[in-house]
C-alpha cells in the first residue's frame, strides 16, 4: 500500500512546486534587477575592503526591502494602477512630477554605468571595442521591449534572473573561511567611518526608488494582461489568493538578491581582500581582479554575470521610468501595448537607453556618475518611500485592502532607516 502511495506524494509535490513557479514573476525580477552591474560593483568593494565585516547588512536590509516592496506590489494590485498614478490622486502634481524628474535623471545615468559595465566584461571576455559592445547592448535592451509581447517579455526577464548564480558559483569555487563569514552575518566588527559610508552606500543600492516603481507597475500589467483578474477594489474575493502570492513572489525575490549579494561580498572577502586588494571601482575592475587570485573560471563566471543581469536590470530601470512618466502624464503605457500605440512611453524607454549609451561615449567618469546616481536616488528615496506608506494607509486609495499592521512597521522602518541613511551620506560629503 505504502508503494501505491508514493507516487500519489511526489506528484503532489511536484504539481505544489510547479504551481509555486509559475506565481514567481514581479517579485523575483524586481529582486534580481536589485543586483545590478553597479549594485555588484557595491557589494565587490564592500567585500574587498572589509572582508566578512559587513555581511550583517544584508541580513538587517531583507526585512526592510522585502517590506517596501511588498508595499509597492499590494498599491499595484489593489487599485490596477502604478505607483505614480496613485500618488498623483494623493499628492500635489508637480511634488510627484519632481520626484519622477529625478528618478529619470538617476535611472538615465545608471543605465549608462550599467551598459558601461556590460560592455567592459564582454571586452574583458572576448575582446574588441567597448564602444561597440555598448551599443550593441542598449540596442538589443530597447528590441527586447519594444517588441516582444509582455508575457513573453516577462518570460525572458525571469529567465534572466538564472544568470545572477553566477555569483553562487563564484562562491563554491573559491575558499572561504566560514567560521568568519557566519560572524559577520550577525556581528558589526567595524563601525568606523569607511565602514558607515560603504553601509550607506549598500543601502542605497538594495533599496532604490526604480524598484519601487517596476514593481508597483508590474502588478498593474499583470491585472491588465488576465482576462480573469481585476484590481483587487473591483475583484475582493480575489484578494486572499492574490496576497499570498504576492508575499510568496516578494519575499522569494528579495531573499534571492540578498543571497546573490552575499555571494558577492563573499567571493571578493574570500579572493580580493584576503590577498591585499581593497579598491574596486567598478563591476569589470572586480572580475578582473579575480582572475589571478581566484582562477579564469572564477572569473568567467563574474563578467559573464554581469552581463546576464545588465540584461535583467537595464530595461528594469528605463521601464520604471517610463511607467512613472507616463502616468504623470496620463499617457497610455503598458508593455503589453504596441509601440505606436503608446509612443509617448516607449519613446522615454528609447530616450533613456541612448542617453545612458552617450553617458559611455562622453569624457564622464563612470563611477563619479554612479556616484551622482547613488545621490539623486538618496533624494528621491525617503519622500517616495513616506508618500508610498501614506498612500497604502490610505482608504480613499486603497479601499478596504490597506496594507496590514506587520507591513506598515516594516515599511515605515525601512524609511527611517533610508532617511537616517540620507542624512549620514550628506554628512559624509560635508
Amino acid at each position: 500500500m505504502a508503494a501505491r502511495h508514493k507516487p500519489t506524494s511526489f506528484a503532489r509535490v511536484e504539481k505544489r512546486l510547479v504551481k509555486s513557479m509559475r506565481e514567481l514573476g514581479p517579485g523575483v525580477i524586481t529582486g534580481a534587477a536589485d543586483d545590478d552591474p553597479s549594485g555588484i560593483a557595491t557589494y565587490s568593494q564592500a567585500g574587498a575592503q572589509f572582508g566578512y565585516g559587513l555581511l550583517w547588512t544584508m541580513v538587517l536590509t531583507y526585512p526592510l526591502m522585502s517590506a517596501i516592496q511588498l508595499v509597492s506590489a499590494h498599491i499595484g494590485r489593489v487599485t490596477g494602477a502604478g505607483l505614480a498614478s496613485n500618488l498623483v490622486k494623493t499628492f500635489p502634481k508637480k511634488v510627484v512630477g519632481l520626484l519622477v524628474g529625478v528618478l529619470l535623471l538617476a535611472n538615465t545615468i545608471n543605465i549608462g554605468a550599467d551598459l558601461s559595465a556590460m560592455a567592459a566584461s564582454a571586452k574583458l571576455v572576448i575582446g574588441g571595442s567597448q564602444h561597440l559592445f555598448t551599443i550593441v547592448f542598449a540596442v538589443a535592451c530597447i528590441l527586447l521591449q519594444l517588441f516582444l509581447s509582455y508575457r513573453q517579455y516577462a518570460r525572458v526577464l525571469k529567465w534572466l534572473t538564472l544568470s545572477l548564480f553566477a555569483y553562487v558559483g563564484v562562491l563554491l569555487v573559491v575558499r572561504t573561511d566560514w567560521p568568519a563569514a557566519l560572524f559577520g552575518l550577525v556581528v558589526p566588527t567595524d563601525l568606523g567611518r569607511d565602514a558607515i559610508l560603504t553601509i550607506v552606500a549598500l543601502l542605497g543600492t538594495t533599496i532604490s526608488p526604480y524598484l519601487f516603481f517596476w514593481q508597483s507597475s508590474e502588478e498593474a500589467e499583470e491585472v491588465a494582461n488576465h482576462k480573469n483578474e481585476k484590481a483587487l477594489k473591483q475583484a475582493p474575493r480575489q484578494a486572499p489568493r492574490q496576497f499570498r502570492r504576492m508575499r510568496f513572489d516578494t519575499l522569494t525575490g528579495m531573499a534571492f538578491s540578498n543571497i546573490v549579494a552575499i555571494s558577492i561580498i563573499m567571493a571578493t572577502a574570500a579572493t580580493l581582500h584576503q590577498n591585499g586588494i581593497t579598491q574596486i571601482d567598478s563591476a569589470a575592475q572586480a572580475a578582473e581582479a579575480l582572475r589571478p587570485v581566484a582562477g579564469s573560471f572564477a572569473f568567467g563566471l563574474f563578467a559573464l554575470g554581469i552581463i546576464g543581469t545588465g540584461f535583467l536590470a537595464v530595461p528594469v530601470l528605463a521601464g520604471s521610468a517610463a511607467f512613472a512618466v507616463a502616468e504623470i502624464f496620463g499617457w497610455k503605457e503598458g508593455l503589453e501595448h504596441q509601440p505606436q500605440q503608446a509612443a509617448g512611453f516607449y519613446s522615454v524607454i528609447v530616450a533613456a537607453t541612448l542617453v545612458g549609451v552617450l553617458i559611455d561615449w562622453s569624457s564622464i567618469n563612470p563611477i563619479r556618475a554612479l556616484f551622482w546616481s547613488a545621490v539623486l536616488n538618496g533624494v528621491a528615496a525617503v519622500p517616495l518611500m513616506i508618500a508610498m506608506m501614506i498612500v497604502a494607509s490610505s482608504r480613499k486609495v486603497m479601499g478596504r485592502f490597506v496594507c496590514d499592521r506587520p507591513t506598515m512597521i516594516f515599511g515605515w522602518a525601512a524609511t527611517a532607516v533610508m532617511g537616517a541613511a540620507t542624512i549620514l551620506f550628506f554628512l559624509s560629503l560635508l
